[in-house]
């Protein structure tokens, strides 16, 4: 016998738990059936010849393997390409190798830095030696045929995305004059906003390159691809110094319409025009060396007039800071982020341990960063002080911390593209 008390709360417990069951159950069906139409998480698809390489299933830095054909045309497969997806925060990585002979720098084992070497380079991951480099064919004054790029723009309208094809280049000057050809590769950036950057991969000693390789960007309206750009960047890969630069595509969407199917396009590649790329900023840094305790100390100040990199106009910056001996990275740190700002004031120091016979082989990296929680970090722009500076300002300013020692020496640098 049970009262009837006793007996309601039973009734109402069963109840409000199959309720609950019943609600748990129908939410988990309903998610699952939204994320099969739900549009990929990710910015972009890469289709190389026809093969997606960026499905949601694989890991940003997935590996794969490129295919090679030996002189009978047979493919082979090697492991030693390897595609570096989204680099974000890529830095100056170089190669494991260093120079023979009587002018070899010392093993980096005599550091007494902890040594971080890094992976191996990537296009857009070269450092500027400290030797001579073979110059570009043409120089300035010349009038050099930079070759035609041909490439497609078609528009998905049910998933709101612009689909880019590269296809190929044709007439590329010579940019190594050893093997009489060049190693290019380009490099895709959406303007005005740069949210969406993209490259394809190398392909090697050739001046008629056909890449074949399809972005897709999910997310941009087609009301909006009146108001954007395409900038294409054409470079030759050199893994001992810097990239060459062949030229550059500017292909504005006002005048192209894909709303009726894909659009085949071909431009001449035109010489890069630095004045026209846009400001990443500048970064306040000091530096001071004290000869008796052989050490660096590097204080991050602030930032200012940094590219908005958010949908709200604004960034989250911060920098991290690399240094290298010779091509080999010793040392990284970074500073805080800085939420929400375009003038972000950092004011961090860090001291590094460098004996003062190494010190004319060091380079520090500084690499402002946007922070995204959701997304990969961006970077915004590269500064280089020291062994392999590439700007007369930043020459400068090692010079002067090398002839004042114990001093600190703060000054402005504009930062470069990476």
């Amino acid at each position: 016998d049970v009262s009837p008390v006793v007996a309601g709360l039973v009734g109402a417990t069963v109840l409000v738990v199959s309720v609950s069951v019943t609600v748990f159950v129908w939410t988990c069906c309903h998610q699952q059936a939204e994320k099969k139409h739900k549009t990929p998480p990710y910015k972009f698809i890469h289709m190389l010849k026809g093969i997606s390489i960026y499905p949601e299933t694989l890991s940003n830095k997935k590996k794969i393997n490129r295919i090679r054909r030996d002189k009978n045309g047979t493919p082979k497969e090697t492991g030693r390409g390897n595609l570096l997806v989204d680099a974000a925060e890529s830095g100056l990585v170089g190669s494991n190798k260093a120079p023979d002979g009587p002018s070899a720098a010392p093993h980096v084992d005599q550091l007494p830095i902890k040594v971080d070497y890094g992976d191996e380079l990537s296009p857009d991951q070269s450092l500027t030696p400290g030797g001579s480099k073979t110059s570009s064919p043409s120089s300035p004054g010349d009038e050099v045929m930079l070759g035609e790029l041909t490439f497609s723009v078609d528009y998905n309208f049910p998933k709101k995305a612009l689909v880019v094809t590269i296809q190929e280049a044709h007439g590329l000057p010579v940019m190594d004059e050893h093997t009489q050809s060049s190693d290019p590769y380009i490099k895709m950036t959406i303007l005005p906003d740069k949210r969406h950057r993209v490259k394809t991969r190398v392909l090697r000693k050739t001046l008629d390159p056909v890449f074949d390789e399809t972005f897709t960007f999910y997310g941009i309206p087609y009301s909006q691809l009146q108001d954007l750009v395409l900038h294409f960047l054409m470079l030759s890969f050199d893994r001992f110094s810097r990239d060459d630069v062949i030229g550059e595509v500017m292909v504005p969407l006002a005048g192209v319409d894909p709303s009726t199917g894909k659009v085949h396009l071909t431009r001449e590649i035109l010489k890069r025009n630095i004045q026209k790329c846009i400001s990443r900023g500048e970064l306040q840094v000091s530096l001071s060396y004290q000869p008796v305790a052989q050490r660096m100390t590097v204080v991050v100040l602030k930032a200012r007039h940094l590219p908005k990199m958010d949908i709200t106009g604004l960034s989250d910056p911060y920098v991290k800071v690399n240094v290298y001996y010779g091509r080999k990275r010793i040392a990284k740190k970074k500073t805080h982020v800085k939420k929400c700002t375009l003038n972000p004031v950092f004011n961090e120091s860090f001291i590094y341990d460098i004996p003062v016979d190494l010190l004319p082989d060091i380079s520090i990296e500084f690499l402002v960063i946007d922070f995204d929680r959701t997304t990969k970090n961006e970077v915004v722009g590269r500064l280089i002080l020291g062994a392999h500076s590439i700007t007369a300002g930043g020459v400068e300013h090692w010079r002067e911390v090398c002839e004042n020692p114990r001093k600190p020496v703060a000054k402005w640098h504009s930062l470069s593209e990476y």
